[in-house]
């Protein structure tokens, strides 16, 4: 909806109807057709009066984000477009505002969309109760406990990707101010056959796929599994992966959940190796072996699997083998044990892995309820939400559809009372006389069911229980001899001969009529389902596990508790919770949501009429429609009736000064509408037939439009009038402004005038006084011209015996003079810039200036280098000073040296202060190193280099091992004689050590270097400055080395190498060593 729209009422803009009571006519083909064009529209929601009427769309629409949750927070039920945020809201308020404690129901078939309309009012009700750290931890563990239960309740079935196979309901529990305080969770009928066996095309429950693909390779060895899922017989094959569902990314969102809802990881891991066992449970096989008495007995197989689940569980492998072979009986003070066949350990595995997990998901909801149970004692108000299985119509429907249905049939019993029970109720508040309503009571098709004397649940449980043969086949029997007669009930085995013919119903079937159509169920495995038995041997050894959960699960396996009592059947313990659950709704208010899955596909913007019609009948929906609409239609208070329609009378336009129901009175006497037509309550309007409704919104879209069009007359006349008024007053300032603007324009001009008058007067005095001075400067000047040619005269007459001697020299003097002037001033402007790299110069304008222009060339430039030095901080002289020091000794002498000069001296290239591997040298050398450097020393015997670390200190030459640290050789600066290297582009150098000397006793030290020229110059440097003598350094490509009594010949020669641009040295024989330089 647009920001400007404001809607009153889901009668604006309506697609459709709105609401069911309202359509006209009422049949099936026209409620259908109502519900498509919503459809298509995107409008899922239809009420029928509170009753919300949800279309799953298999898609994502824009209508629940937090912009709508604000547009439905305290607006009233009618007045917006049909929302399940609306019927929240009414609920929610309701708790609040009136302390009412509510329920709200979700009903429908798998697929329909339930789980995510219970999600979408948990997340309503969150978005608009209170705030604070308390209420957000209880919301998040309240909203967080969903994706748990999804996982370990929910499977992919042939309808649903996210089937729940499960009933649940929730008890939110509200404080006063109607902050939530937490809540209760109460689980129907986890449907534990799935977990040993899946129809074709579904999966396991969700939690098995998710371990085996979020799971970590370390999480799954601790549990003993493998990634693959078919290594596991308990998960289908066929639907592994389902499309758009990442069971990875929803792992790692239940292990985040549970850790909100505030499991422990202990219990965390307790539950996933749980999980694990039942897995591997299923890959247990058994073999048949032949006793000597002549009865079968069973192995297992393969013993690997059941020694990892022992492991996991923490069970003697002995006493669980025992008991998938053995079962035994007591019967008062005796035991008898038997073996088991093949077929009956097949059985009690099973029946284990179904036990074991159904104890599990059950532990789970209590542990959940201790989490997010309210910890005040304080009175609370309680919401409740229902969301579990629809009516159920499969090919096969067996024990399960039985008791699912017989659930529903008990929802629709308690909804159609509670409904009349609100129409009654209401109609009693309002005064308005209750008319009896005819409609179809499900409570026969109840007390066939739940009957305890004759009812279906009853004879199963007492054929479960009767000693003797007991098969699905006695149980249809004996239906057949008690239900015979039941007009709701079916069976080719009736006494009734009307079903003989019927080759419909099979022999091994029986046929019920549900109030949502005819369901026939197939009677195999009812009893073994009803029984639902497991061995008191696997109860004990379970119950013998160390493993702390799979203990607690089996209590009854307790040898000092022992019971002898049969448990209760599975069909009696629904039919108590059934009971439970319709007491607690009764003493709630209830809210309907009906869900309606739109097409088998799961696919968006596809409605299929017939599976939509079928859908319609067994929710009742018509009938619920015709019980609203059997008294009156549609009903509103006085306040928004006579707001909505008050321009249709005279009387009533604009605004009503008295009672909204006197006014609401005045409008309809004035419509002239029969009064068997409406009736008028304490606080509301009632009006009986749609179509009178329809007729007062015609009237009121007509009336809008003259209103509108009078509106826009009248709107018009003031625009124009206002335009007119405008345009008047503009005149008015237009004028006064131009007349301020003439004068001005007057004024202005009269100024220049009397300006430019006085101008051309002051002009002329002044010329006039001008002619006046110049004259008398011109007097002034000639009087001077003509003293000056005076003075002039008479020195000439003067000296004009002296002028011809001195003349040319004069003359010669003052052109010298004057050409000098112009040099330098010329100079000045030419000079060029202040870097001492930059050769240019001005050329030699004149021939006998040479030698002062190369003079004065020199001279700037020795002004600039010093400008230029100047800069220098003492850091960098020192570079500068090595640089220099380094260009004097190997400029155009060493082929490696041009490769230096843009090469900074560092020093330090190994950083030896920072280094632990250092730290022993470090300690050794007590001196400033200047510097550290790894060389190659060369072997003199084979040529050979050996990596070494090259320092140099104020006093000494130290050689260490580069691995180990250890000083090798230390030579004092006064021993080293000379330094010998070639002139080619290599990085060789031998250093000469004084004979007799201490250090010399090896000989002299040949080494190569990646900075050659560095080292030699730190080397030349510092031994001049320790040793005030400078340091021999010679370059030639033959000198002689001394290696300890021999003196060997280091040659260098040009050649190409295998290596590349890398020098190697090769010793020839015993007095030449030859280095091949690239």
């Amino acid at each position: 909806m647009a920001k400007m729209e404001v809607k009153t009422s889901l009668l604006d803009d309506m697609i459709g109807v709105g609401d069911m009571v309202l359509l006209e006519p009422l049949t099936e083909d026209s409620f259908i057709n109502n519900l498509k064009k919503r459809f298509d529209h995107n409008e899922v929601y239809t009420y029928i009066g509170s009753v919300v009427i949800s279309i799953n769309p298999y898609r994502s629409l824009p209508i629940y984000t937090p912009e709508k949750v604000e547009e439905y927070r305290n607006r009233n039920f009618y007045e917006l477009s049909p929302h399940i945020f609306a019927l929240s809201d009414e609920a929610y308020r309701s708790l609040r505002d009136q302390d009412k404690d509510q329920c709200i129901l979700i009903t429908g078939e798998s697929g329909a969309g339930k789980t995510e309309a219970s999600k979408l009012v948990m997340s309503y009700v969150a978005a608009v109760c209170g705030k604070g750290a308390e209420v957000n931890q209880v919301k998040e563990q309240l909203l967080q406990s969903n994706p748990v239960l999804e996982a370990f309740g929910n499977a992919k079935t042939v309808r649903n990707d996210n089937s729940s196979r499960f009933g649940k309901y929730m008890d939110i529990e509200f404080d006063f101010k109607g902050d939530p305080l937490g809540g209760v969770i109460s689980n129907y009928l986890l449907e534990k056959s799935r977990v040993v066996k899946q129809p074709r095309g579904e999966r396991n429950f969700h939690i098995f796929y998710q371990i085996l693909s979020g799971a970590s390779e370390d999480f799954l060895c601790k549990l003993k599994l493998e990634r693959d899922f078919s290594r596991y017989n308990y998960l289908g094959l066929d639907s592994a992966k389902v499309n758009g569902v990442d069971d990875a990314a929803n792992f790692r969102t239940v292990r985040n959940a549970m850790q909100i809802v505030g499991f422990m990881d202990h219990e965390t891991q307790s539950v996933f190796e749980v999980v694990a066992a039942v897995l591997k449970l299923g890959n247990i096989e058994f073999k048949p072996e032949s006793r000597v008495n002549g009865l079968d007995e069973s192995k297992i197989k393969d013993k690997n699997e059941l020694k990892e689940i022992c492991e996991l569980t923490g069970i003697d492998q002995s006493v669980l083998e025992r008991a998938f072979s053995f079962r035994t009986v007591e019967a008062k003070q005796e035991k008898v044990s038997t073996t088991l066949n093949v077929a009956q350990a097949y059985y009690a595995r099973d029946a284990l892995a179904k036990n074991l997990y159904s104890r599990l998901f059950s532990w789970l909801v209590t542990r959940i309820n201790e989490s997010i149970k309210a910890q005040t004692k304080v009175r609370k108000k309680v919401m409740g939400v229902l969301d579990i299985y629809g009516f159920e119509i499969f090919e096969d429907n067996s024990f399960e559809q039985f008791i699912i249905n017989y659930c529903n049939e008990k929802l629709q019993q308690i909804f159609i009372e509670l409904t009349l029970k609100e129409e009654q109720e209401e109609y009693i508040r309002e005064g308005i006389e209750w008319t009896h309503i005819e409609y179809f009571n499900n409570a026969i098709i109840c007390d066939l069911i739940e009957n305890n004397q004759t009812g279906i649940l009853a004879m199963l449980d007492e054929e479960c229980l009767r000693p003797g043969t007991v098969t699905d086949d006695t149980f249809l029997e004996k239906l057949n001899q008690v239900c015979a007669t039941h007009q709701h009930f079916e069976s080719r085995m009736s006494k009734c001969s009307r079903f003989l013919n019927d080759t419909s119903l099979p022999h091994s079937c029986f046929r019920i009529q549900h109030y949502a159509g005819k369901v026939m169920y197939q009677v195999e495995g009812f009893v073994d389902k009803n029984n639902d038995l497991l061995y008191r041997d696997l109860s004990q050894a379970m119950w013998k596990a160390s493993h702390s959960l799979i203990k607690a699960l089996f209590p009854e396996g307790n040898p000092a508790k022992i019971n002898l009592k049969r448990p209760p059947t599975a069909g009696s313990q629904f039919k108590a919770s059934v009971a439970t659950l319709m007491k607690n709704l009764q003493t709630k208010n209830p809210n309907y949501i009906r869900c309606i899955k739109p097409n088998d596909k799961k696919a968006a913007h596809i409605f299929n009429d017939a599976l939509v019609c079928h859908q319609i009948r067994y929710l009742g929906l018509l009938e619920n429609v015709r019980v609203r609409r059997a008294g009156y239609a549609f009903r509103q208070a006085y306040e928004p009736c006579l707001e909505r329609y008050k321009m249709l009378c005279k009387q009533t336009w604009p605004h009503w000064r008295g009672p909204a129901r006197a006014g609401v009175e005045v409008l309809f006497n004035e419509l002239e509408i029969p009064e068997e037509e409406f009736s008028f309550g304490r606080s509301k309007i009632f009006i009986r037939n749609p179509r009178t409704l329809f007729k007062l919104e015609d009237l009121r879209k007509q009336r809008l439009e003259d209103l509108a069009t009078l509106i826009e007359k009248i709107y018009r006349g003031w625009k124009c009038r206002t335009r007119f008024l405008l345009m008047k007053k503009s005149q008015i300032v237009i004028a006064s402004w131009y007349r301020r603007y003439a004068q001005q324009k007057k004024y202005q001009k009269i100024k220049s005038s009397a300006i430019i008058v006085q101008s051309y007067i002051r002009g002329w005095k002044a010329r006039k006084l001008l002619r006046e001075l110049k004259h008398q400067k011109r007097c002034n000047e000639a009087a001077t011209i003509i003293a000056a040619y005076w003075h002039g005269t008479q020195v000439r007459r003067e000296y004009r015996k002296f002028f011809r001697a001195n003349a040319g020299r004069k003359i010669y003097e003052f052109t010298l003079q004057r050409l000098m002037q112009k040099y330098f001033l010329e100079m000045k402007n030419k000079m060029p810039s202040l870097s001492p790299i930059d050769k240019n110069w001005p050329a030699r304008p004149y021939l006998f200036l040479d030698s002062t222009h190369k003079e004065l060339k020199r001279i700037f430039h020795l002004w600039r280098c010093k400008k230029y030095r100047d800069q220098f901080t003492d850091q960098q002289k020192l570079i500068y000073e090595e640089k220099l020091e380094a260009s004097e000794l190997f400029k155009d002498k060493k082929a490696l040296y041009p490769a230096s000069v843009g090469q900074p001296f560092q020093g330090a290239y190994l950083e030896i202060s920072k280094n632990p591997k250092y730290k022993k040298l470090k300690d050794a050398v007590d001196e400033k190193i200047i510097i550290a450097e790894v060389v190659n020393k060369i072997n003199r015997a084979n040529g050979k280099a050996t990596s070494r670390i090259f320092l140099l200190t104020k006093n000494n030459v130290l050689l260490a091992d580069q691995k180990s640290g250890n000083i090798k050789s230390e030579v004092p600066l006064g021993d080293v004689t000379k330094v010998s290297m070639s002139s080619q582009n290599d990085g060789f150098f031998a250093v000469h050590l004084k004979e007799g000397s201490e250090a010399a006793g090896k000989g002299d030290f040949l080494l190569s270097s990646d900075h050659l020229i560095e080292m030699a110059t730190k080397l030349y440097r510092t031994t001049l400055s320790q040793t005030k003598q400078k340091l021999n350094i010679e370059i030639s490509d033959e000198f002689l080395v001394q290696f300890r009594q021999d003196k060997v010949c280091v040659k260098f020669i040009q050649g190409s190498q295998k290596n590349g641009s890398i020098p190697t040295c090769k010793r020839k024989n015993n007095r030449l060593l030859e280095v091949a330089v690239p």
